[in-house]
């Protein structure tokens, strides 16, 4: 049932939270869904590995932290091995904060764009429906990058793999739109929020200021996965929900919050 949740029509806004798989939420209702202790409740996928195989333990937890992490002997050169962690239960109506830093170096081969870039992608496939050797999931993508020092570069931005999004009610097709946030250069702790209305408005904050909003969340027919998944579901594009993840794109990054709030329903 779970690796079909994410093909489900309009009536899946209300269903996909699996709540009793979920931490206690605290005084404010934040549910934590990374522990501080370990990845148990999250599922890896790496390019060129089966789904649960966590290549040279590329996601790992130190010191309380959740880090994607490039031991140079297994990763020499990047060679394409983009990876993908995804919590376990689907959502639909959230608010998801998360804090995050880049440190260190890129790997050797990774491409110029992946610089102090990585990513959180929500309204995603399931990591089941994955292909081996498919560099990201269908999924909606608030992009996270960080500053080279000199140039400004926003964070919080939009990219669309296999997907479309509507801004004041025109298609946006374009793979990337940047966000109205400020650079962060450095390796400083960064706090971006995702308020998510299942497919009727999405918003990215940066510093608790809105910095990105769109609507009505869809899958791209031009793109081959995302025509497949369309077919799969007999026709509707529009996206209601699905699973989150977090990317690693050849740069190292930590994260040491990653909390969600549900919201009612539409």
């Amino acid at each position: 049932m779970r690796k079909s949740l994410v093909f489900l029509g309009a009536t899946v806004a209300a269903a996909l939270v699996g709540a009793a798989e979920l931490p206690a939420p605290n005084a404010e209702g934040w549910i934590p869904l990374f522990n501080g202790k370990n990845l148990d409740g999250w599922k890896v996928k790496i390019r060129g590995y089966p789904l649960g195989e966590n290549y040279a333990r590329t996601f790992r937890v130190e010191d309380g932290l959740l880090k994607v992490a490039y031991d140079p002997k297994a990763y020499p050169k990047f060679n394409n091995r983009f990876g993908h962690i995804f919590y376990q239960t689907p959502f639909s109506n959230y608010v998801l904060r998360v804090e995050y830093r880049f440190v260190g170096k890129q790997v050797p081969g990774g491409a110029g764009w992946a610089f102090r870039n990585s990513g959180v992608m929500f309204h995603c496939q399931s990591p089941e429906s994955m292909g081996l050797n498919q560099d990201f999931p269908v999924s909606i993508e608030m992009q996270l990058l960080g500053g080279d020092g000199v140039h400004e570069r926003p964070t919080a931005n939009l990219c669309t793999p296999g997907t479309n999004v509507e801004m004041d009610g025109k298609l946006i097709t374009r793979h990337c739109t940047n966000s109205s946030s400020r650079t962060y250069h450095g390796d400083q702790w960064v706090l971006v929020e995702l308020e998510v209305h299942g497919n009727r408005l999405v918003r990215h904050l940066a510093g608790g200021k809105t910095v990105l909003v769109y609507s009505k969340p869809q899958l791209d027919p031009r793109d081959p996965l995302g025509r497949k998944l369309i077919q799969e579901r007999g026709g509707e594009k529009m996206l209601y929900g699905g699973y989150i993840s977090l990317q690693s794109e050849s740069h190292p990054v930590q994260f040491r919050k990653v909390e969600i709030k549900l919201l009612p329903a539409d």
